[in-house]
Order: structure tokens, then sequence, then C-alpha cells
């Protein structure tokens, strides 16, 4: 074991290792100044950070031996899962390996999350508008991390494909990789998803539009993976563009990211509140009563109609801010949208 610890030591990259120190610095730091958050709690949580980091270097490790022929870059577990599903259904699972970034990066702060300080400041963001797990914090982190890590590993002789849908949420995932493979020579390969899917499977009695590539089912992405197969590299010029519109997109201010004629625009983060008063008013009217509803009940009819990918988690953090500021009133707890109900304010 000691010696399985020095090799780890020795293979640890300098942004690990910076990681590592920041994530204990911060939480010597919770103990001093969070009554709730004891030493013990500390102990734990960095046994627990422990044997993450620990399992992570030896997946990482496991992985450094397997030469893939091909690898695929997607933006969500339900995108990458589709494709793991499809690599295997064709006998390629061993020989093409996927990468996913498990995000939505149409919500929330942008800057610098190549980062430990730009990851920590998207967490908190999170943490402070979005209902989440007790652990997201650090499976955030490691998973981030460890995608971050397996880019980086990435030979230099393979090619790359990215499959992106038309949505902010993929397209700016497209835009930051592009950052992170800025001094890689490999080929990139760009699949628009979305007009590949339209392609193949839309027709006359048929039309489908894909509000993101999780949406494609295993067997569409088979064809869809060999279709891809003669698509061209992006050339340099388009790559430099892509990477010059993430950096344009980490520095606005604004944390929310729409598609709007084919591309990616910065807004409000109360964008969408005019449109779920519209549809809570809406649901009302058709309830014929102006008494409690639950919001899991607005907020599906928002997702059922909304044509961009921002998540149900923003949409119920929105309806919180509505409650807030005195356009609902609330029974329950709002702890998860299934625990509350809302109605508008008498």
């Amino acid at each position: 074991m000691i010696e399985e610890l020095k090799r780890i030591v020795k293979d640890t990259t300098e942004e690990e290792a910076k990681s590592l120190l920041l994530r204990t610095l911060y939480g010597i730091q919770m103990t001093d100044e969070i009554a709730e958050y004891s030493d013990l709690d500390f102990s734990a949580d960095l046994k627990k950070t422990y044997q993450d980091f620990l399992q992570y270097k030896r997946n990482q490790a496991a992985a450094e031996h397997i030469d893939y022929n091909a690898y695929h870059i997607l933006f969500g577990d339900s995108q990458a899962g589709g494709m793991k599903l499809a690599l295997k259904e064709m006998g390629l699972i061993e020989e093409e390996k996927v990468i996913a970034f498990s995000d939505l990066f149409s919500i929330g702060p942008l800057t610098r999350l190549d980062e430990e300080e730009g990851i920590l400041q998207r967490i908190e963001w999170f943490e402070n508008h979005i209902i989440v797990d007790e652990n997201f914090s650090e499976d955030y982190s490691n998973a981030f991390n460890r995608t971050l890590s397996e880019l980086q590993a990435i030979p230099p002789d393979v090619p790359v494909t990215i499959w992106a849908g038309e949505n902010a949420h993929e397209q700016t995932g497209l835009r930051f990789v592009m950052k992170l493979l800025n001094e890689k020579s490999n080929k990139i390969l760009l699949i628009n998803s979305t007009e590949l899917h339209r392609e193949l499977f839309n027709s006359s009695e048929i039309q489908y539009q894909l509000l993101h590539t999780g949406e494609i089912s295993p067997e569409q992405f088979i064809l869809m993976h060999q279709k891809s197969q003669h698509a061209q590299p992006l050339p340099q010029e388009e790559r430099l563009s892509l990477e010059k519109e993430y950096a344009e997109l980490s520095a606005a201010k604004e944390v929310l990211r729409i598609w709007q004629d084919g591309g990616i625009k910065s807004v409000e983060e109360g964008y969408f509140d005019d449109y779920i008063i519209q549809t809570a008013r809406r649901l009302f009217i058709e309830r014929d009563s102006d008494e409690f509803m639950k919001s899991a009940r607005l907020i599906g009819e928002l997702i059922g109609h909304l044509e961009q990918y921002v998540g149900d988690q923003f949409l119920e953090y929105r309806v919180r801010h509505l409650i807030l500021n005195g356009v609902f009133d609330i029974k329950g707890v709002p702890k998860a949208m299934r625990y509350y109900s809302i109605r508008f304010k008498k």
C-alpha cells in the first residue's frame, strides 16, 4: 500500500495537488467559521476525499493502459450513456472511449473553469441557488476534475469527436472543450447531433426536434456513429473562433444562457419569469381553481413546452424566487419541488 501511495503521489499533477490542498484548507476554514461543522465532520470528509482520490488515480492508471482508436466527448450522463450503449452494441466499447461532462452549462458561472478556484465558484453558485444533494460539492468537484484529467490524457494521434446539439448547454460545453484542447494537435470532428438526427430520422410524416443529445436512442446513435465517420476535421480557424466565443461567454456576468438564432445568448436569470407566471395562470384557469397546486405540476408543464435546455432545477429556483418576491404563496417546505405547493398571492 505504501508503494502504491508513493506511485500515486509521483503521478499526481500540479493541478490535482492544488485541488486537494484547496479542499483541505477549505475544510479547515469551515471548522472555524461554521459551528455545525465539527472536527469530526472534517475528519470524515477528509477520509472520503482520500478514498475518492485513491480510486480516481487507480481508475486513471488502468485507463492509461488502454490504447483507444477514438474518443467521443458528450455533455451529460444520458448523452454519454446512449453513446456507450451504442458502442457496446457495435462491439467498439473497448476501442473507443466516451468522455462526459456531468454538468449543465446553460446555467451558472463559467469563469476559470479550468482552474480549481473557478470550479469552486461554480459549486458555490449551485449550492446558493439550486437544491442539491448533501454531497454535491465533493461529487461535482471529483467528477469535473476527473473529466479534465481524461481530456488532458488523450494521446495526440487519436481523433476526437465532439457531439453537441442545438442548445445552449451543449454548445457552451463544446466551446469550453475547445479551450481545454487548444494545445492538442488531434483531429477534432464536430457532430451537430440535432442536424444529423433530423437528416437521418425526420421525414414528411415524422418531424421531431431534439432538445438535447440525451434524447437520442442507442439504436439511433449506431446509425449516427456510422454517418459521423465521414465528417471532416474542424479547420484551425474554426477551432480558434469557438475558443474565442468561450472566452466571451465566460467573461459575461449573466448566469443563464439560451440558444437563439443559431447562437448562444447570455440573458438575465429572470428571463423565464414571465413565462413561468403565464403558464401558472393558464394551469389555474384549466383547473378552475385558485387553490394550491403542486409546484412539480407547474415545473413539469414548463419543461414540457420550453424549447430551451436549462433543466427543471433552474426553473424550480425561479419559482422559489417568485415566492420570495410575493408573486406566489407557498404551502409546505421548499426542500424539493414535490414537497410544496403554490398559488397566486391573494
